[in-house]
């Protein structure tokens, strides 16, 4: 065995990487005749100097030298100088070793990392090494002084054998340890979660209290909270600003024709500040259905809603997505269009209106669209252009011929016909 440490020696000194595989392979096959710790710095060397295929078979090597490998390798690993590839190898190793330590090294560094490719590799390993990690990490968990490094180690491992320790620690002490397992026990649909989420949305803490409404807005727990809108709606009105946004969020995701009415209260309440009206109006627009755009539509005569609010409505009808409803968004648009107010006074709102009216591509729009090119504003009369290619290129353009021939036009909307002949 001596010889073949020496042949190994040799064949590191001399970079002939292939020999020194085979000699790894050799002494390690006879185990217990030869130390690891001086197989181990001949092993590394190969890893940093090697090529990809080098690499690739000290990936299966590696491990058997056993524990004395893991604080190298988690060295280069942390070390942001060292070559991606070199990272990326010492990751695919250590995903072998099952110890706590190493599963809480690769989440610290998933959590700092910012190369794509190591965020995959990081996140493979921890499937990989994950399951068998859980019980170590679940003990940590008991431990004041560990118990945040653990939970954000569990909080990785996408495997229902965490429920446990994810739902004991859903009441620590600790708020960051409560909002990592509230997030997490996101990821799972045991029976024993949803009534978790539910008491979490009561937490003294407010990142809490969003974790929460943000798991429970997923629809696979729709039918298991009964009373799941109501409990999200009575957080549309807590003290905190983002709890009440997320609460809006997912109500929005639910998608309930029961949260469409609460969700219009909020938006139209003149005690909603200006970021939860925005967030309402889009909960609104993203529910897509009858109701919620009776909301929005109802919310644009509403003068409590703020004027960067009524200029958002504008854009989020423009992209209603449902064929049977486009109509009556449009209309709504067209009445807005010709209100006498101080909204449509406004040319960014008339701008929104225009192309809104595009987007939609319903006819009974062409000739209102042909009107507003007499707009005084010539932001408007380019809007109104490109909203009308964006309606019907081929009609519109006709149109706009035949109303160029015509000598009983007033003299503004001609100049628009013009502009509009000319910049097609």
């Amino acid at each position: 065995m001596p010889d073949i440490l020496e042949e190994a020696q040799l064949a590191a000194q001399g970079k002939n990487w292939t020999l020194l595989i085979q000699c790894l392979q050799e002494a390690l096959a006879q185990e217990g005749n030869l130390d690891p710790a001086e197989l181990l710095p001949l092993a590394l060397a190969a890893l940093k100097s090697g090529d990809f295929q080098t690499r690739w078979d000290l990936a299966k090597l590696l491990p058997g030298l056993g524990q004395p490998a893991i604080a190298p390798l988690l060295q280069i690993l942390r070390d942001d100088e060292e070559e991606l590839e070199i990272r990326w190898f010492a990751i695919r190793i250590l995903s072998s070793f099952k110890q706590p330590e190493v599963v809480i090294a690769l989440v610290e560094m998933l959590e700092q990392t910012s190369e794509e490719e190591l965020e995959q590799a990081l996140t493979m390993a921890l499937a990989e090494v994950g399951k068998t990690a859980i019980v170590p990490l679940s003990n940590l968990l008991q431990q004041p002084t560990t118990r945040l490094t653990a939970i954000r180690a569990l909080a990785q491992i996408h495997h229902p054998d965490t429920t446990p320790a994810l739902i004991q620690a859903a009441t620590d002490q600790e708020a960051e340890v409560r909002y990592l397992a509230i997030s997490a026990l996101g990821n799972f649909n045991g029976p024993e979660i949803p009534p978790v989420l539910v008491a979490a949305l009561q937490d003294r803490v407010a990142m809490v209290r969003r974790a929460a409404i943000e798991v429970l807005g997923a629809r696979a727990y729709l039918g298991l909270v009964p009373n799941l809108v109501e409990l999200l709606v009575d957080r549309l009105w807590d003290f905190n600003l983002e709890v009440c946004q997320q609460a809006a969020i997912s109500l929005g995701r639910l998608g309930t024709d029961q949260a469409a009415e609460p969700l219009f209260r909020v938006l139209t309440a003149a005690t909603t500040p200006v970021p939860l009206q925005l967030e309402t109006a889009r909960s609104l627009a993203w529910m897509g259905t009858a109701p919620a755009l009776e909301c929005l539509c109802r919310a644009l005569t509403n003068l409590s809603v703020a004027a960067p609010v009524y200029q958002e409505i504008i854009s989020l009808l423009g992209r209603w997505s449902d064929p049977a409803l486009k109509a009556q968004a449009a209309q709504v648009l067209l009445e807005a269009l010709t209100a006498s107010s101080a909204s449509s006074a406004d040319a960014k709102i008339r701008q929104g209106i225009a192309l809104s009216l595009g987007y939609l591509q319903q006819p009974q729009a062409l000739e209102p669209l042909m009107q507003l090119l007499a707009d005084e504003d010539m932001s408007v009369r380019l809007h109104t252009i490109a909203a009308l290619k964006t309606l019907n290129s081929e009609a519109a353009h006709a149109r706009l011929e035949h109303l160029a021939r015509q000598s009983d036009v007033p003299d503004q909307l001609k100049q628009g016909v013009a502009i509009a002949l000319q910049e097609w």
